[in-house]
This record gives C-alpha cells, sequence and structure tokens, in this order.
C-alpha cells in the first residue's frame, strides 16, 4: 500500500511538473509599457526601397515605446499594397503612385520620403568613359526597355564596338520596375529585359555582368558609410536634355549626397525620382499604427537624410499630418 501511494505521489508530482512547464513555454511574457502607456503590435510588407528606412524609424520607435513591436518584411511594393488591402498587414510599404483601383479598394496613402531609381552599369565595361560623357537619354532606355532597338554597347557608347547589352529589368511587382516604366510611358509589365527578383538581385547581376545594364533604388547602389557606389556598380548619367552629352548640371551621382541634393531641387525630375509611400487600409484609426505615422512625419523625417533618402518638402509633411490627424 505504501508503495502504491508513494508511485501515485509521484506520478502526481511528475504531471504538475509537466503542466508547469507547458504552462511556462506557452505563457508568453507581457510586454511591459512605456511612460505613455502605447502598446501593440504593428506590422509592415513591401517595397524593398523603403525597407531600410522603415527599419530605422521602427527601431527609433520602439526604444521610445517599449510597449510596441514592429515586424517589418520586404517583398516588392505589389506585396506591400496586395499585403494591406487584404488585412495581412498594418501598413504597405510602396514605392510608386498608387493605381487608381487600389485608391478604389480603400488603399490610403501617406507620402513619407522621397528617392529615385536610377540606371546601372557594371564599372568593368570596357565602354564606361565613352557612356559616363554621353549618358542615357530617354530615348535610348526606351530602345533598350520598350523596342529592343539598341542592342550593342557601340550604339550607346558611339563607337563600333558590337558586344550585346543585357538589359535588366525586375520579376516582382515593385515601385523601381515601376517607376522606370512611369518615365518610359510604360507599364512594368511592359518593360524588356532579363528578369531578377528584388534590388539584391538587380544589384547582383550587374555587378557580375560587365555587358550588363539595369535600374536600381537608390539604397542598392550606394553604400550607406561612404556614401558612394558599392563595388562594380556605376550610375549612369541620364541626358535630360537630350543634347547627346552630360553637361556640369547633370553631373551629381559621385556620391548619395550629390543625388540627394539634385533630387531635392529637382535637377533629377519625379519621375524616375519618386514619393515614398506608407499605406493604410483606409484612413488608420488604430491608435499604435497612428502614433507610429505621427512619429514618422516629425520627428522621424531626421533619419530620412541619413539612411540616404530625401525629406519630403514641408508643404507636403504638413498635408500628411493632417492626412493621418496631427
Amino acid at each position: 500500500m505504501k508503495k502504491e501511494r508513494l508511485e501515485f505521489h509521484s506520478l502526481t508530482a511528475l504531471l504538475l511538473a509537466v503542466v508547469f512547464l507547458l504552462t511556462s513555454c506557452t505563457q508568453r511574457k507581457p510586454v511591459e509599457a512605456g511612460s505613455d502607456g502605447l502598446t501593440g503590435t504593428i506590422s509592415l510588407s513591401g517595397a524593398f526601397a523603403l525597407y531600410p528606412l522603415a527599419v530605422a524609424w521602427a527601431d527609433e520607435f520602439q526604444q521610445q515605446h517599449p510597449g510596441v513591436n514592429i515586424d517589418i518584411s520586404a517583398g516588392g511594393a505589389g506585396k506591400g499594397i496586395t499585403d494591406v488591402l487584404s488585412g495581412v498587414v498594418d501598413l504597405g510599404m510602396v514605392s510608386r503612385e498608387l493605381e487608381p483601383a487600389e485608391l478604389q479598394r480603400g488603399a490610403y496613402p501617406i507620402a513619407v520620403a522621397r528617392d529615385a531609381v536610377i540606371p546601372t552599369i557594371n564599372d568593368r565595361n570596357p565602354n564606361l568613359k565613352a557612356v559616363l560623357r554621353r549618358g542615357l537619354s530617354r530615348q535610348a532606355a526606351l530602345a533598350l526597355w520598350a523596342t529592343g532597338t539598341l542592342k550593342t554597347w557601340g550604339q550607346l557608347a558611339g563607337n563600333g564596338d558590337q558586344t550585346p547589352i543585357n538589359v535588366y529589368t525586375r520579376s516582382d511587382a515593385c515601385g523601381a520596375a515601376g517607376t522606370w516604366a512611369q518615365w518610359l510611358g510604360m507599364k512594368q509589365e511592359d518593360l524588356l529585359g532579363i528578369a531578377a527578383y528584388g534590388d539584391p538581385g538587380v544589384a547582383t547581376a550587374i555587378q557580375r555582368d560587365v555587358r550588363a545594364i539595369g535600374m536600381n533604388n537608390i539604397g542598392y547602389v550606394y553604400d550607406s558609410k561612404t556614401l558612394r557606389p558599392n563595388p562594380h556598380l556605376i550610375v549612369i548619367p541620364i541626358d535630360f536634355n537630350n543634347n547627346g552629352r552630360i553637361d556640369a548640371d547633370e553631373r551629381f551621382y559621385d556620391t548619395q549626397r550629390d543625388l540627394a541634393k539634385a533630387i531635392a531641387d529637382g535637377r533629377y525630375p519625379l519621375p524616375p525620382a519618386r514619393n515614398l509611400y506608407l499605406v493604410t487600409r483606409g484612413k488608420p484609426t488604430n491608435p499604435v499604427v497612428v502614433a507610429f505615422l505621427r512619429y514618422i512625419l516629425s520627428k522621424g523625417q531626421k533619419l530620412v537624410l541619413p539612411q540616404g533618402f530625401i525629406p519630403q518638402p514641408k508643404a507636403v509633411i504638413k498635408k500628411e499630418q493632417q492626412s493621418v490627424g496631427t
């Protein structure tokens, strides 16, 4: 009898221990609210272009509000708009102008920063000097991405080189290709070229291929510390006045800071410069999301330039603050 009682007590103790362990594993430690009492979770997905800046904003906001968790994933502007309109995330990161159909479905855009899409080639290209001197006109870009009639580096460089040009575009629905297509009067799906996934995919392809030409967001061309182009990437200046050469006022690509200034003062126009948006489904009402947007449109703007982006003009910021309800 004593043995059976001991076995019963041992079994009971074991079961209680298991229950305790399971309970300890499944119960999450509650997040402590900050002094403002703000708690909750915010989820974002979308544009590769906006991802680094969104991470910087999230890090600072969470330091100020320890009761808030922010989850961010990149996957292209198309995924961002799809996710937010289907209710999968709170905020979609979108690096292009919204389509009328998206607005009709309830997309509510807030312009939070600016950057640009820029044409890139490999810095070991044998025709580099000639191409940098002549630049890329809109007509040449159309012949590369729209009609496919510009086929050799000699045609672009103005010499007899018959080396084929390997034109790259994006495989994912994204703001970079959409903005580039908009500059050319096209849709992304009509762009010709070898399809690569995401900004990292295009940048890597160009770094490896001396025959390559493509387009990238600023943040994937320039090194965030040196502000100079990443290894084996270089920007082709755009010949905006179409005079067959790059003039002094069209030379602003040596550093990310130079290009940012040109975008800010309009020398690099929209498009291929562009607004970057955080998009909600309908006007935002979630207090945590609203607080995050208010931060971005005020104190958060100080992080825009250091992250390699261009702050929105004051008039735009004021308009967006009113749209959020600040």
